[in-house]
């Protein structure tokens, strides 16, 4: 078996060991592979293992000795799977590794809103606080979660972790989500889209970014969010319409907007939420501790695994025709 990493760097920055997958075949690793340096590395590569390398059908279709393509994501948009599932490619994800991570990252970003504990350590250090008359000093308004409503959108693995933790916050949580009401918690209720909008004071998007969910936070819907409301994204950039997000937040219609994910990564120095004050982003990062990304390679190891002793993985997501 000739397996290619065409772009593992992301994932091991030299934390984890690749020695493992030596023993499922000849293992040749890239940190990172440009687009045109694709076809050349990928050429003589029984399976692949890729995080944002983008095989596209055409790319598919130049590698006749391919059979196998990891995803080192969830997502996996980059790939073209009705190409491979043409020709007989069978392609795995990762699907639930990081849900403990991103809900702690989502609250990182809430609680910083909340309590501006950064700026408040940078205030300290310039001995703003040594100079007050009182016990106390604040120049920000501070936030209390409890009793604050939570709309999510999207229930999956994240969605879900991220309910709980508003629910044990003391905050009422409603969400947009296929899931019938008798499927959710007990605290947790079901509504439409609007309503969820119209309703929360905090909004936390946890859904894929496809056709219906592309720009789904758009001028229009925006508008109908409660003013001052906090929305968090740490999914998929295109989630958002970021021009019309940024003049939502320059012109006062929201209070923050915290993310971790951008429509364009890196992104260009000329993105419009770059330049609000009230838009805080960190560089997608929110998937990436070391438990996190441990068990990511774990699972694509365990997935490569079952491909080469010919049996599923359970991640698989064109057809195997494989043994069970």
């Amino acid at each position: 078996m000739n397996i290619v990493i065409l772009d593992g760097g992301s994932l091991n920055p030299g934390d984890l060991s690749w020695e493992p997958w030596n023993r499922l075949g000849k293992v040749t690793l890239y940190d990172y592979t440009e687009s045109a340096d694709v076809l050349t590395r990928a050429c003589d590569a029984d399976a692949l293992v890729i995080n944002k390398v983008q095989m596209t059908a055409e790319v598919i279709d130049k590698l006749p000795k391919l059979k196998y393509i990891g995803v080192l994501a969830t997502g996996y948009n980059v790939v073209d799977i009705a190409a491979a599932q043409a020709h007989g490619v069978v392609v795995t994800n990762i699907p639930a590794y990081s849900t403990e991570s991103v809900a702690q990252a989502t609250f990182a970003h809430l609680l910083q809103v909340c309590n501006n504990v950064a700026h408040y350590v940078s205030v300290e250090k310039k001995q703003e606080w040594c100079r007050q008359r009182d016990f106390c000093y604040w120049d920000t308004p501070l936030i209390e979660l409890k009793d604050k409503k939570m709309g999510i959108v999207g229930l999956g693995n994240i969605g879900m972790k991220v309910a709980q933790i508003a629910l044990a916050f003391g905050m009422r949580v409603v969400a947009f989500t296929s899931k019938p009401q008798d499927k959710l918690p007990a605290n947790v209720k079901a509504v439409s889209l609007d309503e969820l909008l119209q309703q929360s004071d905090v909004v936390s998007l946890h859904c894929p970014l496809n056709e219906s969910t592309c720009r789904m936070m758009n001028g229009k819907s925006l508008e109908k969010m409660k003013r001052n409301a906090i929305l968090l994204n740490m999914s998929r950039g295109g989630l958002v319409d970021e021009d019309a997000l940024a003049e939502a937040l320059q012109n006062g219609r929201l209070y923050a907007y915290c993310a971790d994910v951008l429509s364009e990564e890196p992104p260009r120095t000329t993105n419009p939420l770059l330049a609000v004050p009230n838009a805080y982003i960190t560089p997608h990062l929110a998937w990436a501790t070391k438990e996190a990304r441990t068990r990511l390679m774990d699972i694509a190891l365990s997935n490569m695994e079952a491909f080469v002793h010919n049996r599923r993985s359970g991640n698989e997501i064109t057809s195997f025709s494989g043994g069970n």
